[in-house]
């Protein structure tokens, strides 16, 4: 017979690093049942491939969705690869663009891997709404649709924006909290969790829930973490993200770009650290050095993301580089047997991601060959040199 931790136990590792929870009673309520019945509540936590990479931004809902896996509970990680044919509305001024289901299981097929780092994959559950939306009749779509009106639709901020500004709004933009909500149905789930943008969509699955006579699911919450530049939501389109893919060095790099005043909030929802109000007390008193704190914390991403002998290496690394002013040992190599174009060695060896982010890195003073600035867009590399080619900080590449 399953044992679960008492309901105090409980609440006080699901409390801990939400936003809000509705209703906290009948989550106790369910809590207690659980415990009697000695039977896990069911835990969605639903993300749509809309790229291919998880951030750290990622990881606040998803350590929370690891703490009901602590508890005993069933984690169901529920892939959106039909509502990420629809595009979710949730912060956007205008219509985002549709995918198809190819691409969206495409994105979706590194998903699993990267949640692993954080969930345990041996109780983990993965599910797809596509086996189930997609299957769904014009009959079956006009019943939910009358499940819901068009007033409490535009009661979402984004749609009374567009709304009164003129921005269109399309109709399958409306399904999609729709579609999302229909997945607590299908799934009976007893909880859902979702990061505090997604409030009104884990709202309307609770209310279909009512509609279709099964009890509501309980609504908890998760902080958005802001990006290393300290200003946004972190998200890929404004390249202010820590990729869980991204390599060691780079999320040490990254970590250590972040403003001081994000150290506490990176500690208390992307790591597990046990000294977190050490770690307050010391940057309220002075007493603790924002770089050497950011040095851990960087170190501490790299384990989770990698592992402790990584960590030690890209701090290493940095500290080769932008103290001692060195070049790193392992830095990618080679070998060309003809002179080609600068811009090109740089996109095809990834370092940029098109000809227009090397022609604008270059433009910035960005890019270097042995240590000098590059300033002409047409620069060739010769075959008949050994050369150290360096763009932005921390990505180099060996040629010879």
């Amino acid at each position: 017979m399953k044992k679960f931790p008492t309901l105090n136990e409980q609440m006080d590792l699901i409390q801990a690093g939400t936003e809000e929870i509705i209703p906290v009673e009948e989550l106790v309520k369910k809590i207690e049942k659980s415990i009697k019945d000695k039977t896990p509540l069911k835990i969605k936590c639903g993300c749509d491939p809309s790229r291919p990479d998880l951030h750290i931004g990622h990881s606040v809902v998803l350590r929370k969705l690891r703490d009901f896996q602590d508890l005993g509970h069933r984690a169901v990680l529920l892939i959106g690869d039909f509502t990420a044919m629809i595009g979710d509305p949730t912060g956007r001024n205008k219509t985002r663009p549709q995918l198809s289901i190819e691409e969206a299981r495409k994105n979706a097929d590194s998903y699993v891997d990267q949640a692993s780092l954080i969930l345990d994959s041996n109780s983990m559950e993965i599910i797809y709404n596509g086996d189930w939306l997609s299957k769904m009749n014009f009959n079956e779509i006009i019943n939910l649709t009358s499940k819901y009106t068009v007033a409490r639709m535009l009661e979402r901020d984004d749609f009374t924006k567009r709304y009164n500004t003129g921005v269109p709004i399309s109709l399958h933009e409306f399904l999609y909290p729709l579609a999302q909500g229909y997945d607590s149905v299908h799934m009976k789930a007893d909880v859902e969790l979702g990061g505090t943008d997604q409030k009104f969509n884990l709202l309307v699955g609770r209310a279909l829930q009512k509609e279709t006579g099964q009890e509501p699911q309980i609504i908890i919450t998760t902080p958005l973490i802001e990006g290393t530049d300290g200003v946004e939501k972190m998200s890929k389109s404004y390249d202010n993200y820590i990729a869980f893919s991204d390599s060691s060095s780079d999320i040490y790099g990254k970590t250590l770009s972040i403003p001081d005043e994000l150290i506490t909030k990176y500690f208390e929802y992307c790591t597990r650290v046990d000294d977190l109000d050490l770690i307050k007390e010391s940057l309220e008193n002075g007493k603790g050095n924002p770089r050497d704190l950011k040095r851990r914390l960087a170190r501490e991403l790299v384990t989770i993301y990698h592992d402790s002998d990584f960590a030690l290496k890209a701090e290493q690394d940095f500290d080769n580089l932008f103290i001692k002013k060195d070049i790193p040992d392992d830095i990618p190599n080679i070998q060309i047997d003809s002179n080609q174009k600068l811009v090109e060695i740089m996109v095809s060896n990834n370092m940029v991601s098109s000809n227009g982010e090397a022609k604008r890195m270059i433009k910035q003073g960005a890019v270097k060959i042995n240590d000098k600035k590059v300033a002409d867009m047409h620069t060739e590399i010769p075959s008949d040199e050994t050369v150290i080619l360096k763009v932005g900080k921390r990505k180099f590449l060996k040629i010879n």
